[in-house]
């Protein structure tokens, strides 16, 4: 599903999520006070423009109340990043997602109401806007430019199906290294091994055809 996404601070994190946000295919606002990074990001982005992400009157001039998620990446100047969350939840943005760059800078973002606060040393640009991209997305590892392995919930489309029924490499040319369930990992699963509601896949595969998997529904 197509997402309206405002990404603001577009350092090496911000500028990563929003060229893999775009490249999925969803709309993305960039904003940043940084003429070159914003003219950048021209080229990755539905929309760049130069702006204040702290002035309140700039943000509703832009529309950001129409997006429904928001990543704060302006993690560097803490004042700036606090004040920015809460105005973005103050227009009545659904999901807010913030940069932080120590605990304590997390625990004050948490307590004026971010919905999630990434700390770049654990989490990558890329893997935070495959997990905003899809909500059946658990995790996303890249192993090349090309490939990765994620890990995907089980819906009733597919319960109550074996793999062999499935057809994963025919149909999608990807591999289910492993199936999850509850506190059991089934390594290497066999053609016959049957899905339940809920099994979590770990499914290798080109990243296009990942997608493809992923936009038909498992």
């Amino acid at each position: 599903m197509k997402k309206q996404v405002v990404v603001i601070g577009l350092g090496r994190f911000g500028t990563s999520v929003c060229k893999e946000l775009y490249r999925l295919g969803h709309e993305v606002l960039a904003i940043d006070t940084n003429v070159d990074r914003v003219d950048y990001l021209r080229d990755y982005s539905s929309h760049a423009v130069v702006a204040n992400a702290t002035d309140e009157s700039e943000l509703k001039s832009l529309g950001v109340r129409n997006f429904d998620h928001a990543i704060v990446a302006i993690g560097d100047n803490l004042q700036a990043s606090v004040l920015c969350t809460l105005m973005l939840k103050e227009i009545g943005i659904a999901k807010v997602w913030v940069k932080a760059r120590d605990l304590q800078h997390q625990k004050i973002l948490e307590k004026v109401g971010a919905d999630k606060v990434i700390q770049p040393e654990n989490e990558m640009g890329i893997r935070v806007a495959q997990h905003m991209h899809s909500d059946k997305i658990i995790d996303y590892i890249d192993l090349s430019n090309e490939y990765s392995i994620i890990e995907l919930v089980a819906s009733a489309k597919v319960a109550d199906k074996t793999l062999n029924q499935l057809n994963f490499r025919e149909k999608y040319k990807c591999i289910v290294l492993a199936i999850k369930r509850q506190e059991e990992v089934d390594i290497a699963p066999l053609p016959n091994d049957q899905l339940q509601l809920g099994d979590i896949l770990i499914v290798m595969g080109h990243r296009n055809d990942l997608k493809r998997l992923e936009d038909r529904g498992i």
